[in-house]
């Protein structure tokens, strides 16, 4: 009971804080013990919906009757399954997400509000409604095969993380993987899980072709500032593990120290890059935080909850790396911001990059070995006239 009246006051005395600042949060937060192992710390509505859901307490003590936030899986049947882009400040064209949410919980996650598109929102329900995309190895062996089809190295993981935890059960990623190692086409993976260590059998066979790089996504040292802000992925020590295994096995690794969160994660920039180098990563870069549409709000949220002697000192320095805003989307700048703090950050991964011995020989994938699928795969063909 007391340890329940404690929580209840902490919780009660972090909206208290909130308005003290200026914040217009607060009252939309979910009590703690139904977002227990969660990274947002509300369930807004998400921003195409012409109603508002709002959660409060009436009085009627109704929040012990609510149930706690649990996965909950929802199979979806894409059309298409190769997304292409054209932004000049990335390095692929094409990309492969076999999944929409992520379970990991990641609260800086720019892809949360993806799922507003979903009429959901982008706080809880990004992390506990999961969209599996069914049939996803056999979209990709037909759009393989198209004629006009031509290899560039396709991005695994650029929205979501394909290595979260429902890929163990429902083993989306690994069909693909299956299916690129098939046609020998070559594939780029950024993760921040350890599970990619059980595709092994496929990955070392296309890295001796030099068909796969894997990037693991490591944002902090600590276990409790990771268990704070990504509260269901792997613990670092598992990720450098997994860096390790990786480059024994002869799989090119590398690491992203992302994001760097102003005060909370940003004097661990030398320290991670230092221990991911001494297990194997040979290539490594940085992304600036970003709080593109609804994030801006689930991140002061988070920082109200975990951090609120922080939230304006991070705020403000968020801001000053984009034009004082909390997110600027220009090409270019959105990954690393600009302004002296960005400016510092930059030349601090740079400096300790090159000591370190980063980037020097950068992997090339090969496009030249893939061969199309053939057969039925194709679809029907056309007759010809003559």
């Amino acid at each position: 009971m007391q340890a329940q009246q404690s929580k209840a006051r902490d919780y009660s005395e972090r909206v208290v804080v909130a308005r003290q600042l200026g914040v217009a949060l607060g009252d939309g937060l979910v009590a703690p013990e139904r977002r227990r192992g969660r990274g947002a710390a509300s369930n807004e509505t998400g921003r195409f919906e012409r109603t508002k859901r709002e959660e409060f307490d009436d009085g009627w003590d109704t929040d012990e009757t609510l149930a706690p936030f649990k996965t909950e899986v929802i199979h979806e049947r894409a059309r298409t399954i190769i997304s292409r882009n054209e932004s000049p400040d990335i390095s692929f064209d094409r990309s492969i997400n076999p999944y929409r949410g992520c379970e990991h919980g990641c609260v800086y996650c720019f892809a949360r509000p993806t799922h507003a598109y979903m009429g959901l929102s982008p706080g809880l329900d990004f992390e506990s409604k999961l969209f599996v995309k069914d049939g996803a190895a056999a979209l990709l062996e037909r759009e393989l095969a198209a004629p006009n089809y031509r290899p560039r190295t396709m991005a695994l993981g650029t929205n979501t993380d394909p290595y979260q935890p429902i890929e163990r059960q429902y083993r989306v990623t690994r069909s693909v993987l299956e299916v690129l190692a098939r046609y020998d086409h070559p594939v780029g993976i950024v993760t921040k899980s350890n599970l990619v260590l059980r595709d092994l059998d496929i990955l070392a066979p296309m890295a001796a072709k030099g068909l796969v790089k894997v990037y693991l996504s490591v944002t902090t040292l600590d276990k409790e500032i990771a268990r704070k802000m990504e509260p269901r992925a792997p613990i670092p020590a598992r990720r450098l593990e997994a860096i390790e295994r990786l480059a024994q096995a002869g799989v090119p690794v590398g690491v992203l120290v992302a994001p760097i969160v102003p005060a909370v994660n940003d004097s661990e920039i030398e320290a991670i890059l230092t221990r991911a180098h001494a297990a194997g990563a040979r290539e490594g870069g940085y992304v600036m935080l970003r709080l593109p549409l609804e994030l801006r709000d689930i991140f002061r949220e988070w920082l109200l909850v975990h951090y609120p002697d922080k939230l304006r000192h991070t705020m403000s320095l968020v801001q000053s790396t984009r034009g004082g805003k909390d997110y600027d989307s220009q090409w270019g700048k959105r990954m690393a911001g600009s302004g002296p703090y960005a400016w510092m950050i930059g030349r601090r991964f740079e400096i300790a990059a090159a000591r370190l011995g980063y980037n020097e020989t950068p992997t090339r994938l090969r496009c030249d070995l893939f061969h199309p699928p053939e057969g039925e795969a194709k679809g029907p063909k056309q007759l010809s006239l003559f």
